[in-house]
């Protein structure tokens, strides 16, 4: 009965993650893409040699490797002091990390919209500073988690035998963190290469990634042959950058959970406080700067400050069919939906994925990170638009989208934690007369109910933040934040500047929350997420 159950189990851990993607991921590209290339307008082998195509394509690339560069640079002193260093308040510092990470990007792009001077506020610069905002927390956590995993003993023998710090960095931690690293810069280049609200608002008419050019011809030029094919080569880049990033990733090597008193070490010279000093200042500056412009351009109104913009987020406005107050509540139902439906399937993937050990199913649950937001949510419209699959009205159909943004972090999560339960553990319990049923309970729930606390408030911080998809699924009449935000910032006045400011603090506040809630749920060397 127990080997009926499990095959039963391992059944649904797979089916049901593969037929939610096909359905609502799949499908919907495939027949955004399919009307696409069968419609009229220039030919497939046209469109790829076109001018204007190379020209995005290339700077697509090459601001996605600079941008990887910029982000490396900044990170990697914060990664080695929270990786090899204890102090008070690391855990905060290292929840807070993370929070650009899961801010969307439209408050991303208004933060840095807010803080650089006119003239310099739109352009390639712009674009690379605020990918490297939105992205340090990647090689902080990857790169952080790998370091603070290297036995220390390690460099302290070498130390003992003579070797400079530049022959230790060069001969030892170097080659340890190579995997990690390089894993880091793969999954920076994938969401700098695909990235879409920053490019938008911060790239001007002049520079636009693939991505935003797939936005630009689809929804301003109707041109859906074009569109098709640049998002047909997105797609085979971020399939080829996740395929490096899962070789990469297979590389690094995991470390045994050890106290943290065994591998991080107290702040003991003047100079190690001069480092750790100058690397969390220099941070702090770097990511909090753009976010108190954030809130103090919120404030600031008619040449002085105060808080008209909060008060008018509860009044109706021309620019939206509901009052702005309103997209607060519905940004926050549909992300408990989307990351109700994300923990699910997410959950199952991850089973399947920790007990087959499936690079084919962890691949696919990684393709809707970088296939276009833009194609999906027209094919949504377009693939969903018959009986029994007309589903464009349905309230559902944004928790849907959303959850499949979310899905990959939830694997991510909770993988390596199925995967870190002891099957000696099991078995002993089994030995001293426990049942299934109570060594599910008394083992396995702990654990794993610490991983699905993490799952769910990333997944629920991520279906916040999602633009990309939700500005075409979102009815007028129900927008969520993120595309009230952009719908603001489209309209003249200051009034309307203000409240999207306003709108995008309440966003990052409540994103803030959550992130804090999962840093006090994750278990301490349970992965970098």
């Amino acid at each position: 009965m127990d080997r009926h159950r499990g095959s039963v189990g391992r059944a649904l851990a797979v089916g049901v993650p593969l037929a939610f993607l096909g359905l609502f991921f799949v499908y919907p590209l495939a027949a955004i893409l399919g009307r696409g290339l069968r419609g009229e307008g220039d030919a497939p082998l046209d469109v790829l040699t076109d001018t204007t195509t190379l020209q995005v394509v290339w700077f697509t690339l090459w601001q996605a490797l600079a941008s990887t560069l910029l982000t490396v640079g900044v990170a990697l002193p914060a990664a080695y002091v929270l990786g090899r260093y204890r102090f008070r308040g690391r855990n905060v510092v290292s929840a807070l990390v993370v929070v650009p990470f899961v801010l969307p990007t439209v408050v991303v792009a208004l933060a840095f919209l807010a803080i650089l001077p006119d003239g310099l506020e739109r352009g390639w610069l712009p674009i690379l500073i605020a990918h490297a905002f939105f992205n340090v927390a990647v090689v902080v956590r990857v790169v952080g988690t790998s370091w603070a995993g290297l036995d220390p003993r390690i460099e302290e023998a070498a130390a003992t035998l003579g070797a400079s710090p530049a022959q230790r960095l060069r001969l030892i931690t170097a080659p340890l963190l190579a995997p990690a690293l390089a894993s880091a810069a793969a999954i920076v280049f994938l969401f700098s290469f695909t990235s879409f609200g920053v490019v938008l608002i911060l790239g001007g008419p002049g520079y636009a990634t693939v991505e935003a050019e797939i936005y630009t011809q689809a929804v301003r030029l109707f041109d859906l042959r074009a569109a098709a094919v640049l998002s047909l080569v997105q797609l085979a880049f971020v399939a080829a950058t996740v395929w490096v990033a899962m070789r990469l990733e297979g590389r690094v090597a995991p470390s045994p959970p050890r106290p943290e008193v065994e591998t991080l070490r107290p702040v003991r010279t003047g100079c190690e406080r001069l480092f750790v000093g100058a690397s969390l200042g220099g941070l702090a500056v770097f990511l909090g700067l753009p976010l108190l412009v954030l809130v103090e351009r919120s404030l600031a109104v008619r040449g002085g400050y105060g808080v008209d913009a909060y008060r008018a987020l509860g009044r109706p406005t021309s620019v939206l069919l509901a009052a702005p107050w309103e997209a607060i509540v519905n940004s926050v139902v549909y992300a408990f939906a989307a990351t109700a439906i994300a923990v699910v399937v997410g959950g199952l993937a991850a089973y399947a994925i920790a007990e087959r050990r499936s690079r084919a199913l962890d691949g696919l649950v990684l393709l809707p990170l970088g296939a276009s937001a833009v194609m999906l949510g027209l094919g949504f419209l377009i693939a969903f638009d018959t009986d029994p699959l007309d589903f464009r009205s349905s309230a559902w159909i944004v928790p849907v989208a959303q959850a499949l943004v979310a899905i990959p972090f939830v694997v991510r999560v909770m993988a390596p934690t199925l995967r870190s339960i002891d099957p000696h553990q099991r078995e002993a319990a089994a030995l001293l007369g426990a049942p299934p049923a109570r060594v599910r309970r008394e083992i396995d729930l702990p654990i794993i109910s610490r991983g699905l606390a993490v799952a769910a408030g990333f997944a629920f911080a991520i279906s916040l933040g999602e633009f990309g998809a939700t500005v075409f699924l979102a009815r007028p009449d129900n927008p969520t934040l993120p595309v009230a935000i952009f719908r603001f910032l489209g309209r003249p006045g200051e009034v309307n500047v203000a409240q999207a400011y306003a709108l995008a603090v309440c966003l990052m506040a409540v994103t803030v929350v959550a992130i804090l809630l999962v840093e006090r749920a994750r278990p301490r060397r349970g992965g970098w997420f």
